[in-house]
Parts: structure tokens; sequence; C-alpha cells
């Protein structure tokens, strides 16, 4: 029977419990378990699709098409495998599915309450998660933080899985341990707070990831043993490192694996954890070679703050880039509203020797983003549009090569007399009914690559797992998330012109990936690359715009 551990925060969010469950997740697969993560959203929406980046950050898009919380990336980034709705609830989900089911008769007639019917939803759902991969351990991140209203409904399902199956339910809090300038001493008393709002919901905690800027030592240990009810060895030190790939070979370091293994009654066994070892090594030791890498957005501003959840898909994935061509990046965060307003500055970007123009929506800071695309192809900076930043590229293209004056997309302006981007046909009644939620073309489709291409050289060299070879050629498969596409009544003059189509979907004839051939670097995708990037399997098209940075810069 599956083993299930439950992941959850104390103090304050934002100090790690998706990477810790992932952490946690890579080192028990280390000892040859399956392993499954499921993340509990708190909120009423039914999914990410609809949040504000600005405000939750990324949103994941799974395979088979679902619109989630940003760390179900972590979890696919550190297992190494594909996430799937199944591993995906949120507090609005488990309600419709609920309210669905009293409306269809299937609670016969009883009253539905919201406990125990929400709460065994909720485990239904975690059940259900590791039933369809056969898991030996499902690792379940309740998002926000014990004592909150929101995640109440989540500790009461796992304190009733904890009574039916008290052997097999194991809680992890995470935790963090200030240690204020002023006084310049680790203090435990915020975790304390944390361990009894958990009490208070009916559940102890096994093991406290003590998160803070220094390691914990003996002394608070024995502290926050007495005071939360854990053993000393159970207060597993978490302090901050120069890469969340450290993360686990701290814990195995701490033999968190095997101190799991042994409150699940279960033997220990060896970690096999030499892929991560030296990953962790590439990942925290700076490399003399180092490429400069510039993203331009607008999703990371927050006041005087600076949100780099937006985008950390990319962030990892031009990481994962680097290490795997034994160098570094620096990322830098360019915003499209800046070169909007003041265009005169378009020409910092030859200080940087790549830039990424990612995915985003809406009519802010769009035109900073066509002249950013302008400029690098112009300069021969290598460049890489993902989604948005494809369409970008291609606009950028027709309005300077193709004299297409006011060429545009119909998401910014439906009049321009060059709708060189336009509404996708399956999409046009979902905009005019308002029906934005999960309704943008999503998830896993296909794209044949086109023969002497750049792009066609890097996928067949490097072999993602999700390269097929057919007898017609070579076919990957990626993650999509968008209404708007590439405009084929443009494709041959363009084409002529000296863009190339180097990737289509051959069910709809959509144009999937465009590059400059007589350019050092120039590339855009429609779909997604990011997200099936991994520390272990880097994304070819991030390889390719890491590897040109670096000829540049040499």
């Amino acid at each position: 029977m599956a083993k299930y551990l439950f992941v959850v925060g104390g103090v304050m969010s934002g100090v790690g419990k998706g990477v810790a469950a992932a952490s946690i997740g890579t080192i028990l697969k280390s000892k040859g378990f399956k392993v499954t993560a499921v993340k509990a959203d708190p909120y009423i929406n039914i999914d990410a699709g609809t949040m504000n980046p600005t405000e939750h950050g990324e949103v994941f898009v799974t395979l088979d098409k679902d619109e989630t919380d940003q760390d179900m990336g972590n979890y696919e980034r550190f297992l190494g495998e594909d996430m799937k709705r199944v591993n995906y609830m949120t507090t609005g989900r488990v309600y419709q599915s609920v309210i669905n089911r009293e409306r269809n008769l299937e609670y016969g007639g009883r009253c539905v309450q919201v406990v125990p019917h929400i709460p065994e939803e909720i485990i239904g759902r975690i059940k259900a998660a590791g039933k369809s991969v056969k898991a030996d351990f499902v690792i379940t991140e309740i998002g926000g933080t014990v004592g909150e209203y929101e995640n109440v409904l989540f500790l009461e399902a796992i304190r009733m899985m904890k009574m039916e199956r008290p052997r097999d339910v194991a809680i992890v809090l995470v935790s963090y341990l200030p240690i204020p300038y002023h006084v310049g001493e680790m203090k435990t008393k915020p975790t304390q707070m944390a361990s009894r709002s958990l009490n208070s919901a009916g559940l102890q905690a096994d093991f406290i990831l003590c998160r803070a800027e220094e390691p914990i030592d003996d002394r608070r240990r024995e502290k926050l043993a007495t005071f939360c009810n854990i053993d000393p060895e159970n207060a597993v030190s978490a302090p901050d490192v120069k890469s969340i790939y450290e993360i686990p070979i701290n814990f195995e370091n701490e033999d968190l694996g095997n101190k799991i293994l042994k409150r699940f009654g279960i033997k220990s066994r060896p970690s096999n954890l030499k892929k991560w070892q030296e990953l962790a090594v590439k990942a925290s030791n700076g490399k003399d070679h180092k490429v400069k890498i510039g993203i331009v957005g607008k999703y990371f501003e927050t006041g005087s703050f600076v949100l780099s959840d937006s985008y950390i898909s990319v962030i990892e994935a031009v990481k994962h880039a680097a290490w795997s061509l034994d160098m570094s990046a620096e990322i830098v965060w360019l915003s499209s509203d800046h070169y909007e307003e003041h265009p005169e500055k378009l020409k910092e970007l030859k200080e940087y020797d790549g830039i990424v123009v990612p995915g985003g929506f809406g009519t802010r800071g769009v035109e900073g983003k066509i002249q950013t695309a302008s400029y690098c192809r112009k300069n021969n900076i290598p460049y890489l549009g993902l989604c948005y930043g494809m369409q970008i590229a291609t606009i950028a293209f027709a309005r300077d090569v193709a004299k297409m004056k006011g060429a545009q997309t119909t998401e910014i302006d439906p009049k321009t007399p060059y709708p060189v981007i336009h509404l996708m046909k399956e999409q046009e009644k979902k905009m005019k009914d308002r029906d934005y939620g999960n309704t943008m073309r999503l998830g896993g489709y296909e794209c044949k690559l086109v023969p002497g291409t750049k792009t066609y050289d890097i996928y067949t060299k490097l072999k993602p797992h999700y390269l097929e070879k057919r007898k017609d050629g070579y076919y990957i498969v990626e993650r999509h998330r968008h209404r708007f596409e590439f405009n084929n009544d443009y494709r041959e003059e363009l084409s002529k012109l000296g863009l190339t189509i180097a990737g289509v979907n051959p069910e709809q004839d959509l144009v999937e990936i465009i590059e400059l051939p007589d350019h050092p670097f120039y590339v855009g995708s429609q779909f997604h690359p990011e997200l099936q990037s991994r520390p272990l399997e880097p994304h070819p098209l991030f390889v390719g715009l890491v590897k040109a940075a670096g000829t540049k810069k040499k």
C-alpha cells in the first residue's frame, strides 16, 4: 500500500515547500521507490490559468492540458517525470466536483456537508494520483501556511487519512527560523507557534525542515524537540543555498530519506544521487565562462520588488542549458515597458550575449518587445522568442523586411492592415462568449521538424526523450498555451523574404517554429519549450541560445 507524506508550511509562504517536496521525492526515487507528487492549492480558482502571474507566479502547463501552479514544474524537474491533471487540485476544483456530484444525486439524497464530504473528495484525489502511477510514495504539498482559514479543509483531510491509516501517513512542516540582525541569534518561537497551529488542527509534525539563512545548531534542535514534540534528529537543517539543486544533497547529508523510511517502518536503503551531486557542483560553482542573458518581459515588477516567479521555468531552462555547456548564466530582467517609453535605450541590448522574450498577453509593453526583436535581428544578438515572443519576432520581421507597415497581432489591433498573427478559428466562439477558463490551445501537440534548419539539427543532435523518428521525419511533442497563431495567409510571402518555417503541426498546418538562417541564432517557438527543460536534460532550444551566446561573448 502507498505511503503518504504531507508537506505543510509554517510562519510564512515562499520558503520552499515545493522544492522541499520535490527534493524528498528525488531522494526516495534514488532509493528505488516509485514516487509521485500532488499540489493542493487553497484558491477558489478552478485552475491557475486565470490568475495574474505577477500575483501568483508562473502558470505551469501539463502535457494533458491542465493549467497548474509553478510547483508542478519543480516536481517535473526534480523527479524527471511528467505530472498530469490528477496531480493538481484547488479548493475551487474540489468544491466543483462535490457540487456536481450532488446535482447528479450521487450522494443518494443525503445532506452534503463541508465535513466530511470536502475532505473525502480531497482524499480521493490524493489516492487517485498515487494509483495512476502505482506509487510507493505520494508526496502532497499543501499550499499556504498552517493556521490560515484557506487550507483548514486540506488539514482536515490529512487528519482523516491519519485516523484511517496512522502508519502510512507522515507530516513534514517546512518552517522559517529568522535570525534578526539586531539580535544575532536564530529564533525558534515562530516555528513553535506554527507547530501549535498544526496541533490545533489535530495534527503533529513528524519532521520539521528548518529553513534559515544558516544551518540549525544542536541547541535549536533541542528546543524544537522540547516544544514541538519531535525527535531532535527530525529537526532537519535546511539553510539557504546557491542553487535549489543542492537541496537533495543537503537533505541526504542529514539522512532525511532513511529517517522517513524509518518513520514508515521500512528498512534503510542506499541512495544513488551521483548525477545530482555532479549537477550540484556545476550549479554552485561559478564558471569562468559566463554568459549574460537578458529576459525582456513585463510580469516581474511588483512595487519596488522583482518577482522572478513569473518566469521561473524560463530561468531554470537557461541555467540547465548553461550547465550542460560547462558555462554559467547571469540573468538580467529587462522591462519591455522601459524600451517602449525610451526606444533609445535599446542600444544597451548589445551588452548582452543573448535575449529571451517570453510569453505574455495584452497590450502593455508589446511595442517594446517588437523593438527588442527587431534590434536583435539587425545586430546579430542571439534571440529566443517563446510563444508571444515568437509572434513578436514575426511581427518585427513583417514590418522591417516585408515592409508591412502597421503589421500586428489582432489581439492588439483587430483592424491592423497586416494581421500576421490572428485568432485561431477554434477560439473565436470562446472569446465571443467570454469563455476564458482552461479554453486556450493547451498542452502537448505534435510538431514536425523541417530538415536543414538549425532547429532540426539541434533537436536531432541532443535527442530529448520526446523526440520521435518516423518514416517521414522527426517529430516532437511540446506544450502550448495560446489563442493566437501565425496567419498562414502571409506564410509564403514572409518565407520568400527569408523567414524560415522550421516546425509545423501536421494536424492543423500550424506554424510552430520560425528561424532566420543567416543569423547566429534567431528562433521563435509557438510552444513553451521551458516547460520541458530539466536539469539532467536541458531543452535543445535553450542549449542553442546559450551556445550562440557563448560564441558571441568570445
